[in-house]
């Protein structure tokens, strides 16, 4: 299968190339590749042929995206809607990347595909439009929604995931390190989750999956199991609620996803997070920057 891999140089599409490395994988990178040109990249693609489009290409910095709901919409819905449309002419399978936080957070179990969204904030909304785009346009596609991503590289926008950050933080000697703890969600890792796509594409199982690790905890636990596995004193993390940190986009309090689809097609089941965050730890060196 020839994929044309968007983004293959960020967090998840370093490990998509890893992952799919059994198929003729064609890596395109930003700013050449910029999803916000519908015609040439229409165009590009057209060049290539490709059996699937995974597309990885997101503006995720979620506060930003408040001052700059256009630039959000931009890339993570209109873009989509030409690619969906791009990957109908050309007969290829889409996948599209979406978010936990299409979701308000107001039920306390974990939510399932059919559970109606309600997003909070500019670039859930803006997640969560791309994500009609896809299913409006798109002849064949895969819509993922995920969560709380880490791996070996580092993330283009954000230039470090959350477990780079905390690793940062307990080396820089400081006393205390506040963390939300209002806010419970699922750690996963984008190694898990890019063989899991690579077990997708093998199927003809189109529509909408959640894909996560295993569990749930709050973001001040999961620092504290970063600091407790990587052989540091978790007690200088200190519990805060969102309010304290003043951010200024609304997150749900509860995004957990149930793989629910997933799980009835016979994917391969994610591991629980803190099983996958020691072994990340154990193998991983420090995230590499993004390209």
């Amino acid at each position: 299968m020839k994929i044309a891999l968007i983004g293959a140089d960020g967090q998840l599409g370093t490990d998509l190339r890893t992952a799919l490395k059994g198929h003729e994988v064609v890596p395109l990178f930003w700013p050449e590749f910029d999803v916000t040109r519908a015609e040439e990249t229409a165009g590009k693609l057209s060049l290539i042929g490709p059996d699937a489009i995974v597309n990885t290409a997101a503006f995720h910095r979620v506060d930003e995206c408040e001052d700059r709901p256009e630039a959000a919409f931009a890339v993570n819905a209109i873009a989509v809607r030409d690619l969906a449309r791009t990957a109908r002419e050309l007969d290829a399978v889409l996948v599209h990347f979406s978010t936990d936080y299409v979701f308000d957070g107001e039920k306390r179990t974990p939510y399932v595909e059919q559970d109606p969204p309600g997003p909070l904030s500019v670039y859930a909304a803006s997640k969560l439009a791309g994500e009609h785009f896809v299913r409006a346009y798109a002849g064949r596609a895969f819509v993922i929604r995920t969560c709380g991503l880490y791996g070996k590289a580092g993330c283009r926008e954000k230039g470090r995931h959350f477990v780079a950050a905390m690793l940062q933080a307990a080396e820089s000697g400081r006393k205390e390190i506040r963390v939300v703890d209002d806010q419970v969600v699922t750690p996963t890792t984008t190694a898990e989750l890019a063989a899991r796509i690579a077990e997708l594409l093998r199927t003809d199982a189109y529509g909408l999956y959640h894909m996560t690790a295993e569990g749930s905890c709050s973001w001040a636990d999961f620092a504290r199991a970063v600091f407790e596995l990587s052989g540091r004193d978790p007690s200088i993390i200190v519990s805060v609620d969102s309010a304290a940190l003043g951010a200024k986009a609304r997150r749900p309090a509860y995004s957990v996803l149930e793989n629910a689809r997933m799980k009835e097609t016979g994917l391969t089941p994610f591991s629980f997070w803190r099983d996958a965050l020691a072994a990340y730890l154990k193998d991983a060196s420090p995230p590499s920057p993004a390209r």
